[in-house]
């Protein structure tokens, strides 16, 4: 492998992108950060702004290395979520304070991002690599990663494998890999009512029983037990309103919303259409909206996740898990190019006040990474 002297070493590049603010949608001095690293390893840069309010303009970056041969892709996100007040130190001011670098996405995910930008910098494989790097993962996610698959689709690029540097670790770096993630639909139920005085119910028609009754249903079901892969589907209610202050009046409304977290024995837009059905025979004239965030997807067990295993045992001297579980990911798009695994940081502090990542675990990182290059480009 030839070393690329002029890309900075994983702790100062992550400390470089944690410095530019990037609260989703990302744009601007964030990707500048990257691109310059990127270029300076000799990748082809292609930013482009997609969408328009409310769910955009986000900004996405497609960055490619070599031609031909096999093709390995990284992919991650820029975007981090809102810092929240309470940090020990200015959470876009990285910091090493006792071995660990303190700031708003350094385990989420500009650890990884640096991480397996340094590792490809310091790699020369015969075949090609890319970056697949958005500013909307936190966020809608809606011309996010999937405007970057539109993009790629239009230029004929399609990796044969993909990692995703998402934090995956849970009590050690290395201890967990990703190999599927389970959907996402979220369901808005709303039952119109006739508004009233409660000693004159005849006169009005409240929503509230109806509503309970189809939640009290709803409630009562059980999807599956799980799979080989996957751990049961459940059904939660997430939001119960009337908004009604006043004790003696019927109300003119009721809501809910539902999420359904499910595995791949489900389609979400099934789900969507069970739950209508339990709903309107309730309250014929409710409206009910769904809206899948994403199907379940899973790669199975092989070639991906045979080099991921290797690597980690032979850079951290362990045999990982293979998880399905936790929320959802982009991988849940980039699935439908070629087959994708997760795997990243410790993922204890993401999300939090003073999310931090050892300094040791983000150089090991970038070793894993050059390891999975090396592995796959051998082959």
């Amino acid at each position: 492998m030839k070393a690329d002297t002029t890309m900075p070493d994983v702790v100062s590049l992550a400390k470089q992108l944690i410095d530019a603010e990037s609260v989703t949608p990302a744009r601007g001095e964030v990707f500048d950060v990257l691109e310059t690293a990127l270029r300076s390893a000799g990748f082809e840069i292609d930013r482009f702004v997609s969408g328009e309010a409310p769910d955009g303009p986000v900004e996405n970056m497609l960055a490619t290395r070599g031609s031909g041969g096999r093709h390995f892709a990284f992919a991650g996100h820029l975007d981090v979520v809102p810092p929240g007040d309470g940090w020990r130190s200015d959470p876009f001011d990285a910091e090493v304070r006792g071995g660990l670098l303190y700031g708003r996405g350094a385990v989420d995910m500009k650890g990884a991002i640096a991480a397996f930008a340094a590792a490809c910098a310091h790699a020369d494989p015969d075949g090609t690599t890319s970056l697949i790097i958005t500013g909307d993962e936190e966020g809608p996610a809606i011309f996010g990663t999937r405007a970057l698959i539109d993009r790629m689709n239009e230029r004929d690029i399609r990796p044969d494998m993909c990692l995703v540097g998402e934090p995956t670790s849970v009590k050690r770096l290395g201890d967990t890999i990703k190999i599927g993630r389970r959907g996402s639909v979220n369901i808005w139920i709303d039952i119109p009512g006739k508004q009233g005085h409660v000693a004159y119910p005849h006169l009005a028609a409240n929503p509230i029983p109806k509503l309970v009754a189809a939640l009290a249903e709803i409630d009562s079901i059980t999807l599956d037990t799980g799979t080989e892969w996957f751990q049961a589907s459940n059904i939660e209610t997430t939001d119960l309103t009337v908004g009604n202050t006043a004790h003696n009046v019927i109300p003119g409304k009721a809501s809910a919303r539902i999420s359904i977290r499910f595995n791949d024995l489900h389609r979400g837009d099934d789900l969507g259409r069970r739950i209508t059905e339990i709903v309107r025979s309730h309250a014929p004239d409710a409206i009910v909206t769904p809206k899948v965030s994403g199907e379940a997807f899973l790669t199975e067990p092989g070639e991906l996740s045979d080099i991921m295993c290797a690597a980690i045992q032979a850079e951290l001297g362990m045999q990982p898990e293979l998880s399905t579980s936790g929320g959802t990911s982009d991988a849940r798009f980039l699935s439908k190019l070629c087959p994708v695994v997760e795997f990243g940081l410790i993922n204890a502090t993401m999300h939090k006040l003073d999310e931090a990542v050892a300094v040791v675990d983000l150089e090991a990182l970038e070793r894993v990474y050059a390891r999975v290059i090396d592995r796959v480009f051998r082959r």
